[in-house]
């Protein structure tokens, strides 16, 4: 078994205390004058045994306790000293301190009882004011220590529960903030995807059509067209970096697109698909409000362009239909388009734009569909269909 090492400032405790009660007990300076022991050395024992407790009073405190009671007993039968009574009241104040809780919970209650038993029983033996002044130095020595352990203790408690409390405050304002990080990047990858994804595939789709079409007017079409898109895109990412670099402002830009922007869109979404066989209908069936919220403005115009651009790279030869319907409630967005073989060059996808329109969506607290449908007249088309509350606040985000 491996012995508990003494703290440092103990063991000087420890020291301290023998010294001065080896010096006074050199003087003769004792706390009785007659006792069963009369040799003065006995009265070094309880002294010795006092002290090393001292040493082990936050490494064994109960142990010392105990040990020190035993020790303060035997010195009540030799002529005494002070020390050895003050470093037991020490015990008790690291033993209610450094304790176990429930020794902490215990020793108060005990020694107040103690003191109180003490004071009665010298009061049937004495019946004169001795027993009073008993009970009160038997309080001193071992009650008020304890009530000033728990005192501390309590004290210190508090202290590690706030401690505590600040360091899970902390932790959870930076989960917040990483969060709140995630949330924006999250945010401007749709911004840009939805942004520049339309420009990239006509070009893309315009390039190939010009190096595998040998025509001169063909070739110069497909170069107008990618020089459109061109200067469009690099407007729309010119928008983006000004907008992340202005942090002036917490509300949603002026320019950010709105529902009254879709007819442009749809007009150059038209130029774009011609050559792939597309034709593009635009149909805004909603009835008259006061208002449409701008981030739902925001979610609908991204979700009909991405649509489009979806349309754009996969939709075989045929109509393209965006339809806008609902009133105060809900504002529905239904994008469908032609399933089949497409002919012509195409422009590869990731499957980021369906997640990116999901999102969008799910912040809104909205439903989102995408997949085959078979229109009444039995043909195969794509469509995307999304549903937007319209009680939301303008301060959310799209």
């Amino acid at each position: 078994m491996t012995l508990p090492r003494p703290h440092r400032v103990d063991l000087l405790m420890a020291a301290g205390g023998l010294a001065i009660g080896l010096l006074m007990w050199s003087f003769g300076l004792h706390t009785q004058t007659d006792r069963l022991i009369s040799a003065r050395w006995a009265t070094l024992i309880p002294l010795f045994v006092m002290a090393s407790m001292v040493a082990l009073r936050r490494t064994r405190p109960l142990t010392a306790l105990n040990v020190g009671t035993v020790a303060l007993v035997a010195d009540q039968f030799t002529y005494g000293t002070l020390v050895t009574a003050l470093m037991f009241t020490d015990l008790v104040y690291a033993a209610v301190v450094y304790g176990t809780p429930a020794a902490a919970r215990r020793i108060p209650y005990l020694t107040g009882l103690i003191t109180i038993g003490l004071t009665i029983g010298f009061l049937v033996w004495f019946q004169n004011a001795i027993a009073l002044v008993v009970g009160l130095i038997t309080g001193m020595v071992s009650f008020l220590p304890a009530l000033t352990g728990a005192v501390v203790r309590n004290h210190r408690q508090a202290a590690d529960a706030a401690l505590l409390r600040a360091e899970q405050t902390a932790l959870l304002a930076e989960m917040d903030r990483t969060q709140a990080v995630v949330a924006e990047r999250a945010r401007m990858a749709r911004e840009l995807h939805d942004m520049v994804a339309n420009h990239l595939s006509a070009i893309a789709i315009h390039s190939t059509a010009a190096m595998s079409i040998d025509e001169p007017a063909t070739t110069r079409q497909a170069l107008t067209v990618i020089r459109e898109n061109s200067v469009a895109g690099l407007s729309e990412m010119r928008r983006l970096i000004g907008l992340l670099r202005d942090s002036g402002g917490d509300s949603e830009p002026a320019a950010a697109p709105t529902l009254a922007g879709l007819d442009a869109l749809v007009d150059q979404a038209r130029a774009n698909a011609r050559p792939s066989g597309l034709v593009l209908v635009l149909a805004d069936d909603r009835e008259p409000t006061a208002g449409v919220p701008a981030p739902v403005e925001l979610a609908a115009y991204r979700i009909v362009q991405e649509s489009l651009t979806n349309a754009l790279k996969h939709a075989a030869p045929g109509e393209v239909r965006v339809v806008l319907t609902g009133g105060r409630s809900a504002l529905t967005v239904e994008v469908t388009s032609p399933l089949g073989v497409r002919p012509g060059p195409t422009a590869p996808g990731s499957g980021a734009g369906l997640v990116g329109m999901r999102e969008r969506v799910d912040l809104l607290g909205g439903g989102f569909e995408a997949g085959p449908v078979t229109d009444p007249d039995g043909r195969k088309q794509w469509q995307v269909r999304a549903e937007l509350p319209m009680d939301v606040k303008d301060e959310e985000r799209a």
